[in-house]
């Protein structure tokens, strides 16, 4: 299985990105960002400036160079084997600003951490954003995938999506056209989202504190936020949770290696210290074949997966069941 290797790619694209005034670290260990703490290197990590440098670099950037997007990393599972070409991390130098813009109206940039959202509308006494003090990632992985928590979701907050896409170019999407569904957008994949505008309503602080508070406690009681985790590992099926399936097929606790479904919220998939990035994989499609062999119902992940097995690592189909 080809390896990624940073060094050749940075050499070849060296001369056509000279103008570009963002950070560039070839073979970057994804390890030191996902939440699991597992994964290869990414081939090319880019951390641009600002939209104009993102959008310098990607009409640089030759169309048949792969292109990846994290955020905070905290719900993807980066594979061993690294994740090739170039990957862009927006941060919080040029993507990470919140702000009130109208009276029920607040602006985030796309690396602003969804929990500074709630704190900011909360200051700001606006009320429908308290669900996002229980997220842990940032506005754009919840823009891409229509977040939620406590029955609220992103599509009923969000207004206007400004973006860049492959090319370069700069457009601004409506909530009409993200399509969104349940942990779902209908945009296009290219798309890299830069800010957002979202509506609430005129909510009193200390009711807006209260919900906040209430968010807080319930992951704090039975979620196991403390743990090196990436949160649902797997969506809610159409009338039932994923965690019930779980536990009806006998894997709460379940490891593999040092990959454990979590004893605490068995729908938390948790590296308790040395696991891999394929321990964790195994453990989740063997999930998915108990849980499709004791009710028949096919889980779908929600934590996303990336880049490239190791050299003698095969997960999918693994056990003929998962296609």
């Amino acid at each position: 299985m080809a390896e990624v290797d940073g060094k050749r790619l940075f050499a070849s694209l060296e001369p056509a990105l000279k103008s570009v005034r963002g950070r560039l670290t070839p073979d970057s260990p994804m390890s030191s960002v996902t939440w699991f703490r597992v994964g290869g290197p990414a081939e090319l990590l880019f951390q641009p400036e600002d939209e104009e440098d993102l959008s310098t670099f990607l009409k640089s950037l030759p169309t048949d160079v792969p292109v990846t997007v994290v955020g905070t990393a905290s719900n993807i599972l980066v594979r061993d084997g690294g994740i090739p070409g170039v990957v862009i991390r927006l941060t919080a130098k040029g993507f990470g600003s919140v702000s009130q813009v109208a009276e029920t109206r607040m602006e985030a940039g796309a690396a602003c951490p969804d929990k500074r959202l709630a704190s900011a509308a909360h200051y700001a006494g606006i009320g429908g954003f308290h669900f996002y003090h229980g997220i842990p990632g940032a506005v754009g992985g919840a823009l891409r995938m229509n977040a939620g928590a406590n029955d609220v979701e992103t599509r009923e907050r969000v207004v206007e999506i400004h973006a860049i896409d492959r090319r370069g170019e700069p457009l601004v999407l409506s909530n009409e056209d993200m399509k969104y569904a349940y942990r779902h957008s209908g945009a296009p994949d290219g798309l890299i989202f830069t800010r957002a505008i979202f509506e609430g309503y005129n909510e009193d602080r200390d009711t807006i504190r209260r919900d906040m508070d209430d968010v807080q406690n319930h992951r704090e009681t039975v979620q196991p936020i403390r743990e090196k985790t990436g949160g649902s590992t797997f969506k809610n099926p159409p009338g039932t949770s994923a965690w019930k399936e779980i536990d009806n097929a006998g894997c709460r606790g379940l490891m593999v290696g040092a990959a454990q479904m979590s004893p605490m919220h068995c729908n938390f998939m948790i590296n308790t210290g040395t696991a891999t990035a394929y321990d964790l994989e195994v453990l989740g499609e063997t999930v998915r074949a108990k849980v499709l062999e004791q009710s028949g119902i096919r889980l779908e992940w929600e934590i996303k997966r990336i880049g490239l097995f190791r050299s003698g690592h095969i997960v999918q189909e693994f056990l003929g069941l998962m296609l």
